[in-house]
C-alpha cells in the first residue's frame, strides 16, 4: 500500500474526517465514467500493468531461437496537490462546521475530470484510447435545439443496435448538454430531459469532462477501467500557515468493443472529439 504519511500531518482525526468526506462527495459527483464502465480494482499501489494477452516480436536471442515479448498496458499515476490553512483545520477541532475546504473541492474536481477525460477522449501519453476517440460510428451533430435531442439519441441507439451492440444503454451528458436539456420543453410543456431518460431507461449521467454527449452500452464487457491505487489523500509537508496535501490514484483504461458508443458533438464546437468524422 502507498505510504500516504497521513499520520505525520498536523491534522486531527476530526479534521481528516471532514477532508475525506468533502473529497468523497465531490468525487462521487464528478466521476462519470465509473458509473458506466466495468471497474477492476482497487488492486493496490504495487500493481503496475494490465496483461493484454498479446505478444510482439522480440528478435532472436540466439540461432534457432525465436522470442516474443508480452504486451502490457502500464498504469498511469495521477496526482492533484493542494494546500489547506492550518488555522482552518484548528477551527474544526474547536467545533467549527463551516471550515473552508475549497482546495479539497478543487483538487477532487481536477483529478476526477482528468480521469474522465482520459476515458472519454483518450490520453495518448499514457497509452489510453478514449471511448469517443476509437468509436467507428459517425458522430452525430447536435445544436442548441434541444427539442431535437430525443430524435438524435434515438438515431444513436439505432446505430448501436445495427452494430449488434445490446443494451442496457446510457448517455453521458456534458455540462452544456445537461443544462440545455434540463431547461428545454417539448410542445405541450413536457420536459425534453424526460424523453431522453425514457430512451435510455433512466441511465443519464452528468459528465463534466465530456464536450457534447456519449450514447453507449452498459451491458458490460465493452470497457474496462483498471485501478491500482484508488483515489486517496496523502500528506506532503507543512509550514506555520499551510498544510500541503495531494489526491492520488493509479489506473488505466481499455476499450474492448469500439462499436459500443456513439458520440454527439456540437456543430459549433471548435475541437470536437476525435470520434467526429467530419474531417475523415
Amino acid at each position: 500500500m502507498i505510504d500516504l504519511r497521513r499520520d505525520q500531518a498536523p491534522i486531527s482525526k476530526a479534521a481528516w474526517e471532514e477532508i475525506d468526506a468533502e473529497a468523497k462527495r465531490v468525487l462521487a459527483l464528478n466521476l462519470a465514467a465509473r458509473k458506466l464502465v466495468d471497474f477492476e480494482g482497487p488492486l493496490g499501489w504495487g500493481f503496475s500493468s494490465v496483461n493484454l494477452g498479446r505478444v510482439e516480436d522480440a528478435g532472436s536471442p540466439a540461432d534457432g531461437v525465436e522470442a516474443k515479448k508480452r504486451v502490457v498496458r502500464p498504469l498511469v499515476e495521477l496526482r492533484a496537490p493542494f494546500e489547506l490553512s492550518r488555522s482552518e483545520m484548528e477551527d474544526v477541532d474547536r467545533g467549527a462546521k463551516d471550515a473552508s475546504l475549497d482546495p479539497v473541492t478543487d483538487a477532487a474536481k481536477r483529478i476526477a475530470r482528468a480521469e474522465d477525460a482520459a476515458i472519454f477522449q483518450g490520453y495518448s501519453d499514457a497509452g489510453i484510447e478514449g471511448i469517443g476517440e476509437v468509436s467507428p460510428h459517425e458522430a452525430r451533430k447536435i445544436s442548441e435545439d434541444y427539442q431535437a435531442y430525443p430524435a438524435t439519441v434515438s438515431e444513436a441507439l439505432e446505430m448501436l443496435r445495427q452494430a449488434g451492440i445490446d443494451g442496457p444503454y446510457a448517455i453521458a451528458l456534458g455540462p452544456r448538454c445537461y443544462s440545455g436539456l434540463m431547461r428545454a420543453t417539448a410542445p405541450g410543456g413536457y420536459p425534453v430531459y424526460q424523453h431522453v431518460r425514457k430512451l435510455v431507461d433512466d441511465r443519464v449521467v452528468w459528465a463534466p469532462a465530456v464536450d457534447g454527449a456519449v450514447v453507449m452500452s452498459c451491458a458490460g464487457g465493452d470497457y474496462e477501467l483498471t485501478v491500482g491505487q484508488d483515489l486517496s489523500i496523502g500528506y506532503l509537508g507543512h509550514d506555520e500557515s499551510k498544510i500541503r496535501l495531494y489526491l492520488v490514484e493509479s489506473f488505466t483504461f481499455r476499450v474492448l468493443t469500439p462499436e459500443a458508443a456513439v458520440t454527439l458533438f456540437y456543430a459549433d464546437s471548435k475541437g470536437g472529439s476525435r470520434g467526429d468524422k467530419r474531417g475523415r
